[in-house]
């Protein structure tokens, strides 16, 4: 058997109401918990209201710090932080989407450590563990549930990754009802970044036998929700669960094998052409998948095979990633120097470069 390297140590609950258990749960942490979530999809879809039921029958006192943005900064992870302090949390809870729990990654770290330099989060300076988390994902996408990154916007406005084996939620509360309510752009976008996770992944040179695995499960759950959205303005419940699903098992592989050009290349699109970022991400999966086809044919046939098929999959890539985007002179020299140099080239089948990224965005984007 070949190496296997898997690491993933949250303890997932999926199943209908599991929220039911926070409160018995968070118990253990301690009788304070700060919760964070979004603007309003946790009061829209009642995640909220059942954790505070549950916390409170366990005699857990809850503090609701809410309005965390789409693309999380430093700034709303400081003042979750000092939130997190103030209430004298012992625990955080996350409901909803990847900004969400991502940022609460964060908070988890700021709030422990008093973090006052950034850098030191970026760089994963930490010599102790972050304040126990605890996350409840409200969308079907980004895989944050059980991985050891967060994407947190810096004070510049460039979108960086914190990574480290300590950046795991505790617990991961999984309930596929909670997405019952996501609006049309967000089940597309999001859906497409757990696509994202599981193709890219998949293609990367080391995903090993059980990294497979999770992928092969997830792609076909996934590209069967996306077809049906090519054709529905909005799942029904099978659909979401299998979106949910996918999206669950390709966060597992996310967290092993980590992405290739599609998603840093992506970021620009959501930084400065307000572009979601699954959508965005998507972007440049067709690019991704020209590499495999000629690096690695077997591969790249065998993974066609758990999607439906190549025109199946280039079709809902084609329909559902239809952007306006031009780009100027000035900002694709920006982006050359930003992509001369990716350690996510290293995960593209038979290799590519800054050059090669160069040529892409004007093939795509160039006025």
């Amino acid at each position: 058997m070949n190496t296997i390297r898997f690491h993933m140590p949250v303890e997932v609950i999926r199943r209908e109401g599991a929220l039911q258990e926070v409160g018995t749960r968070a118990a253990a942490f301690g009788k304070r918990c700060l919760i964070l979530t979004g603007a309003s999809s946790a009061q829209q879809n009642r995640a909220l209201e059942d954790a505070l039921t549950s916390l409170k029958a366990a005699g857990v006192e809850a503090t609701v710090f809410p309005g965390i943005s789409p693309n999380p900064t430093i700034a709303e992870c400081r003042a979750a932080a000092d939130a997190a302090e103030a209430a004298g949390a012992h625990s955080l809870l996350a409901i909803g989407g990847g900004s969400v729990m991502d940022a609460a990654k964060a908070v988890a770290w700021m709030s422990k450590h008093f973090i006052v330099d950034p850098e030191a989060l970026f760089r994963g300076e930490l010599k102790r563990d972050p304040m126990p988390l605890m996350v409840c994902g409200t969308t079907a996408g980004t895989g944050s549930e059980v991985s050891a990154v967060a994407v947190i916007t810096d004070d510049h406005g460039k979108k960086r990754s914190v990574k480290s084996p300590r950046c795991y939620a505790r617990i991961a509360f999984c309930d596929p009802r909670y997405t019952d309510t996501m609006p049309r752009s967000v089940t597309v976008s999001t859906a497409l970044d757990a696509l994202c996770h599981a193709v890219e992944g998949y293609l990367n040179p080391t995903c090993d036998a059980l990294s497979s695995l999770f992928a092969e499960q997830a792609l076909p759950l996934l590209t069967d929700g996306l077809a049906e959205l090519c054709d529905t303005e909005l799942p029904d419940k099978d659909g979401r669960d299998r979106l949910f699903d996918g999206a669950l098992l390709a966060g597992a592989v996310l967290n092993t094998c980590g992405t290739a050009f599609p998603h840093p290349m992506g970021y620009v699109l959501t930084e400065d052409h307000g572009i979601p970022h699954g959508q965005a991400c998507a972007v440049f999966l067709p690019a991704l998948l020209d590499c495999a086809r000629e690096a690695v044919p077997e591969r790249y046939e065998r993974m066609l095979g758990f999607c439906g098929g190549e025109e199946r999959l280039r079709h809902i890539l084609q329909t559902l990633t239809d952007v306006e985007v031009t780009m100027t002179d000035e900002q694709l020299a920006v982006y050359d120097r930003r992509f001369s140099s990716l350690p996510h080239y290293a995960r593209v089948p038979g290799g590519f470069d800054g050059e090669q990224a160069s040529a892409l965005l004007r093939t795509l984007f160039a006025k």
